[in-house]
C-alpha cells in the first residue's frame, strides 16, 4: 500500500523513522504465487466475508510452468512469479535491490536522503529518481491537497513501530514545511539529473507512490531485457499482472479481510485481465488502515497521514482498493482516495481512463466507483 506513515527505528541514531516503504508482508507462501494482499469486498452492500483464493500465478491445466521467486526489500516481500523466462525473477530481485538504495529514505547514501540533507541545494539524483519524483509531482498537482510527497516533514515524527505520537507542537511546526510546489526537477542533462527543494526543511517521502513506480519499471524490464511472456509481481500490497497467462485464463487476485490483517482470510477474489493485447500490464493496489496501528491513551492512530493536518486521516475507509493500467497510478490514487473518503474518492477514480475504486467503510458497508465491475469482475 500502496501510502504516508510514520515508521520503524531509524538507521541513524536519534532519527524517529518510519519504514522505507508501505506494505503488509505477503508471507513467504507468495513465493510460490499466493499473493494474498490488501482488502476488498463487494459494492454498496453490507460487508461479508468469506475464504476466496489468494492470487494464483500458476496456470491451471498449462503445459508451461512458471518460475517463482522472491526477494526482501522495500521492508516488506516481493515475489514473482513469470512465464517464459526462467531467469527473468533474479533480474527483478536485483532492479528491487536497485531502487530500494536509490529511494531508502533511511539510508544516508540514498537519492532521497541526499536530497533532504542538502540543506536546498540542487542535488544529483538517478534519472530513476528523477523519474519518480517528477511522477508524484504530477499526482500532487491533481489531488486536491491529499497527496504530498513534502510530508516527510511530518511523517518521520511519527513511529508506528513503537508507537510514538508527536506533540501537536511539532506536527505544526513540521506541517509549515509540507508544501510540493517547493519540489523542483531539473532533467537538463537527463543522465545527472538534479532535484532541489526550494524549503532547505523540506523532506521527501514516496511511500505513497514509489512501490507503484517500482513495479511499472520491474513490467518495463520483463519487457525490454527478458524472454518472458507473462508474469505476476507482488510487492507487498502492490499487485501489477503483465500479459496474458498460458491457459487463457484471468489472473485471480484474492485480497484479505480488513477484520483479519494478519490472517488469511479473504473477502473476494478479483479476475484481472492485462490490457487489451499481449504485453500489456494491469495493477491492483490496496491499502488499509489496518495496515499499521497503536494504542495511546485509548486513542488509536493509524498510518496514513492527512498532507493538511499531520494526523492520522479522519475518512468513513478502512480499505481502499485501485485497479487501473498503471502500478504508479494505483498507488498514488490509492492513498488520495483514503485521504479524500468515499464519496469523493469515487468522483477521482472515475476521472482516470480505465480506472476503479473500491471501498471498504467503517460501518461494513461497500462503495465502488463506476468501473469497478468491469475491470475486475470482482466475486466476494
Amino acid at each position: 500500500m500502496g501510502r504516508m506513515h510514520g515508521g520503524r527505528a531509524p538507521r541513524t541514531e536519534g532519527l524517529i523513522a518510519r519504514r522505507r516503504f508501505i506494505g503488509s508482508l505477503a508471507g513467504v507462501g507468495a513465493a510460490l504465487g499466493l499473493l494474498g494482499t490488501g482488502t476488498l469486498l463487494g459494492g454498496c452492500s453490507a460487508a461479508q466475508s468469506n475464504d476466496g483464493s489468494k492470487t494464483n500465478g500458476a496456470a491451471s491445466g498449462s503445459s508451461e510452468k512458471p518460475a517463482t521467486s522472491s526477494t526482501f526489500a522495500f521492508d516488506t516481500y516481493c515475489t514473482f512469479t513469470v512465464y517464459g523466462d526462467d531467469a527473468a525473477p533474479a533480474q527483478l530481485a536485483q532492479d528491487c535491490a536497485r531502487y530500494d538504495e536509490l529511494f531508502d529514505l533511511y539510508d544516508p547514501a540514498s537519492d532521497i536522503a541526499r536530497v533532504n540533507a542538502a540543506g536546498g541545494a540542487p542535488t544529483v539524483v538517478d534519472p530513476a529518481t528523477a523519474e519518480v519524483v517528477e511522477a508524484a509531482l504530477g499526482f500532487c498537482a491533481e489531488a486536491e491537497g491529499s497527496f504530498d510527497i513534502t510530508i516527510g516533514a511530518v511523517s518521520r515524527l511519527w513511529d508506528f513501530d513503537e508507537g510514538v505520537r508527536p506533540t501537536d507542537e511539532q506536527i505544526a511546526a513540521a506541517l509549515a514545511h509540507v508544501d510540493w510546489h517547493g519540489v523542483s526537477v531539473d532533467t537538463t542533462n537527463p543522465d545527472a539529473p538534479t532535484i532541489t527543494l526550494a524549503d532547505p526543511e523540506a523532506a521527501l517521502d514516496l511511500g505513497g507512490i514509489a512501490k507503484g513506480f517500482i513495479a511499472d519499471k520491474l513490467v518495463e524490464t520483463l519487457r525490454t531485457e527478458t524472454e518472458a511472456t507473462a508474469a505476476i509481481i507482488s510487492l507487498g500490497g502492490n499487485v501489477v499482472c503483465w500479459g496474458t497467462k498460458p491457459d487463457g485464463e484471468p489472473w485471480s487476485v484474492g485480497v484479505r479481510d480488513p477484520n483479519d490483517p494478519g490472517g488469511s482470510a479473504t473477502v473476494g477474489t478479483a479476475y484481472l485481465r492485462a490490457g487489451m493485447g499481449a504485453g500489456e500490464a494491469v495493477s491492483l493496489v490496496t491499502s488499509g488502515l489496518y495496515e499499521r496501528t497503536f494504542e495511546l491513551d485509548g486513542v488509536t492512530y493509524w498510518h496514513i497521514l492527512d498532507p493538511t493536518t499531520g494526523m492520522p486521516v479522519a475518512t468513513d475507509t478502512v480499505s481502499v482498493t485501485v485497479v487501473s493500467p498503471s502500478s504508479t497510478q494505483a498507488d498514488a490514487l490509492s492513498t488520495t482516495l483514503f485521504v479524500a473518503g468515499s464519496a469523493r474518492g469515487t468522483e477521482l477514480a472515475d476521472a482516470y481512463d480505465n480506472t476503479a475504486a473500491y471501498f471498504i467503510l467503517e460501518d461494513g458497508t461497500t462503495c465502488e466507483s463506476t468501473r469497478w465491475q468491469e475491470l475486475t469482475d470482482f466475486k466476494a
